[in-house]
């Protein structure tokens, strides 16, 4: 890297485009690190809202990816091929076909993935940013990510690829994510990146739950509220009287492994686990530390180190899913200063 990404002088903008927007936690993470946000696309019309509400200067597509990418991007963002800074978003995790022994785009035809690559090949931005889950590098033997993969450098790039946990980086909870970053090839022996460094101290729940705001949230059954007032903090369902926890959990008893998910209470010295898409599942339950009850809509986006006042549209079970969806911001903005640093070598 060219400079320190500490050291960046934030009064120079660069642009950016991101797809698959959702609620904003990768959008706002990039506009922290001194990125222009040319536009957004997003097809789910709450989370769309909860982007225009926030940020009216941005320019919110509310759409079908397929529809957006078959424009001509280069009049519908004002830009010219080759002067985006940045094309950023993470495309949901989909198998491919094989349509030969050479992967290329159209082998990734059908998949949301697709119309990333649409875009990068239209637009061919001077760096990307894909975020996925860490088993996108698993899924389907690993194929998948290997067409990824391909696909990219036939479209014009190199990559870096590295699994970030966003504890490691000014967010109170465990959540893994696949970072992948391109450097167009033309711009690769000039532009540096390296991906950011962990902090010494890594955040826990007392940091950021003890004076959240009040908001709605999912409250459990009486029936549920109950057996989670036997669990102690940092406890599961091992820690209450056996009977209860057979007759709560009734298949799952004969389940192998640990099932440490199941009837989980939180403690206020450990970080959240990785914030879910619904407040109450029972193999994935992640209760609130002080309370018999789960998390509320700004103690989840606490965890995902949302602000305080970034406001979510939508029913309270649309509001959960794009918080859950959500990329965690400050790992977001700590990634986007080591593309911004790289960038700057320009």
């Amino acid at each position: 890297m060219c400079v320190d990404s500490l050291s960046v002088d934030l009064v120079k903008k660069y642009s950016t485009i991101e797809l698959f927007a959702g609620a904003g936690g990768l959008a706002l993470g990039i506009e922290k690190a001194g990125f222009n946000t040319l536009g957004l696309i997003e097809f789910d019309e709450a989370a769309s809202n909860t982007l225009k509400y926030n940020r009216p200067n941005w320019r919110v597509i509310n759409d079908d990816i397929a529809n957006i990418a078959s424009l001509d991007l280069e009049e519908l963002f004002n830009i010219k091929i080759g002067e985006l800074d940045l094309l950023s978003g993470g495309a949901p995790c989909q198998s491919f076909s094989y349509a030969g022994k050479r992967l290329g785009l159209e082998d990734a035809r059908g998949s949301l993935f697709y119309y990333y690559a649409v875009f990068l090949e239209k637009l061919q931005p001077k760096m990307f940013l894909f975020e996925n889950v860490r088993g996108l590098l698993t899924h389907d033997k690993g194929r998948t990510y290997e067409i990824i993969k391909d696909i990219f450098e036939q479209t014009g790039y190199t990559i870096q690829k590295t699994v970030l946990n966003a504890w490691d980086f000014n967010v109170a909870q465990k959540r893994e994510r696949l970072i992948t970053i391109g450097v167009r090839k033309d711009l690769v022996d000039i532009i540096k990146f390296d991906f950011p460094k962990p902090h010494k101290y890594k955040p826990v729940l007392r940091d950021i739950l003890l004076d959240c705001p009040k908001s709605e949230g999912s409250p459990y059954s009486a029936y549920k509220r109950k057996i989670f007032e036997l669990v102690p903090p940092g406890g599961y369902w091992r820690n209450i009287p056996k009977d209860i926890a057979k007759e709560y959990m009734k298949s799952c008893w004969y389940m192998e492994g640990g099932r440490t998910g199941i009837l989980r209470r939180l403690s206020l010295d450990e970080p959240s686990l990785a914030v879910l898409t619904s407040p109450s599942q029972k193999q994935t339950d992640r209760c609130h530390p002080l309370e018999a009850r789960p998390f509320t809509i700004r103690e989840n986006a606490r965890c995902q180190s949302f602000p305080d006042e970034w406001k979510f549209y939508g029913s309270t079970s649309q509001q959960y899913k794009q918080i859950g969806n959500a990329v965690p911001v400050n790992l977001a903005y700590e990634i986007a200063l080591n593309i911004r640093a790289g960038l700057e070598c320009l």
